[in-house]
């Protein structure tokens, strides 16, 4: 067991991935054979559920993608039941503050360091490797923390000095929305957000990371700082390719049309 994307990011090196919203192990296991750093399965805003979540991480099994989980909150039960099925890390959405943010760290690691219940389930081999589950764990563990209200923004510098806090993640969509500014990425409060993000994260000597539009939206926010860069999502791909396709015929016949007319 062995967290690569955890390495890469001490490294100050750049991480790339998609998000994964289709309840399918099929999808999961064609994305992981992509050469792609990290794949997130959303469990916050998609219809997985907690069975699919452990047949999803099966499909990863194998791969050298690393398996991380978007929980839909962050309380410690969340966190464990997540964690138990097998990932290396987690996305944790809505920390607006450090006790939050200490808190989520703690759920997330074993003690003397947190208060994660020790179980053999499908993390540790169902107990068959659960010494050296236990003793490395919290070393390997991953834990990507969403900044998307104006409180987070306003504390975001020691939400990025809490220990055990690996990414600060930036969602435009949630962001822009919180600050009355939805989708207008351009506007000057989304811009001083941004920066105050990467600024928190460059003095705490963590990674910036947040959701992009496409390969262009990618390399311009690597650019800024940027260095855990989701490309999208598994359904937003599926779409667009289809989309184009379906379009691109759509203009071959009426092209055919009009010169046959």
């Amino acid at each position: 067991m062995e967290n690569r994307v955890k390495r890469i990011l001490q490294e100050g090196q750049v991480t790339i991935g998609y998000w994964l919203t289709l309840p399918s192990p099929s999808v999961a296991e064609i994305f992981a054979a992509l050469p792609l750093d990290w794949l997130v399965v959303d469990l916050e805003h998609s219809p997985i559920g907690w069975e699919r979540l452990e047949d999803m991480l099966r499909a990863l099994r194998g791969s050298p993608v690393v398996p991380l989980v978007r929980v839909p909150s962050g309380e410690a039960p969340v966190l464990k039941r997540a964690l138990d099925r097998g990932p290396l890390g987690v996305v944790v959405p809505l920390v607006s503050t450090e006790e939050e943010a200490a808190r989520v760290v703690a759920a997330c690691r074993y003690p003397p360091e947190g208060i994660r219940g020790v179980a053999g389930t499908r993390a540790s081999g169902y107990g068959a490797t659960l010494p050296e589950y236990f003793s490395r764990w919290n070393r390997e563990v991953l834990v990507a923390c969403q900044v998307e209200t104006v409180e987070a923004v306003e504390r975001v510098d020691r939400i990025a000095a809490v220990d055990g806090v690996d990414v600060l993640f930036v969602g435009p969509n949630d962001l822009s929305a919180n600050l009355n500014r939805w989708r207008d990425l351009e506007s000057d409060a989304f811009r001083r957000a941004v920066d105050r993000v990467l600024e928190a994260a460059q003095a705490h000597g963590k990674a910036a990371g947040v959701m992009c539009t496409g390969p262009e939206d990618a390399l311009k926010r690597i650019e800024q700082g940027f260095r855990f860069v989701a490309l999208g999502s598994d359904a937003r791909v599926l779409a667009a390719g289809a989309g184009r396709a379906a379009e691109a015929v759509r203009a071959g016949l009426t092209e055919r049309r009009t010169t046959a007319g």
